[in-house]
């Protein structure tokens, strides 16, 4: 038994591409100039990825992620890794070795 994908109609496809579009206008209003960087972080979204931002400080990593989280009407909480960070200081629970 084969599986072959079911044919999709220009305007079944077309209603998706079109929400991503305004997905990545709206965050573009937010972040100029990184048309790039917009487009990989939707990218991870819709293949269900993690997205790790990393860069130098003061380029907009955190104002990526909020304009992404608002766009999707998402929570944001922003966690600062220092080298003293436990799991606990992030999820709320302490974790004892038994």
């Amino acid at each position: 038994m084969e599986l072959s994908p079911s044919p999709t109609s220009r305007s079944q496809a077309a209603e998706p591409f079109r929400q991503i579009q305004i997905l990545r206008a709206n965050i573009e209003q937010v972040i100029r100039g990184k048309e790039d960087v917009v487009k990989l972080a939707v990218v991870a979204l819709l293949a269900k990825g993690h997205l790790l931002i990393e860069d130098i400080p003061g380029v907009g990593k955190t104002t990526l992620a909020s304009a992404l989280a608002r766009s999707l009407d998402c929570t944001f909480r922003r966690v600062s890794f220092t080298s003293d960070l436990l799991p606990s200081d992030i999820i709320g629970v302490t974790i004892f070795n038994s």
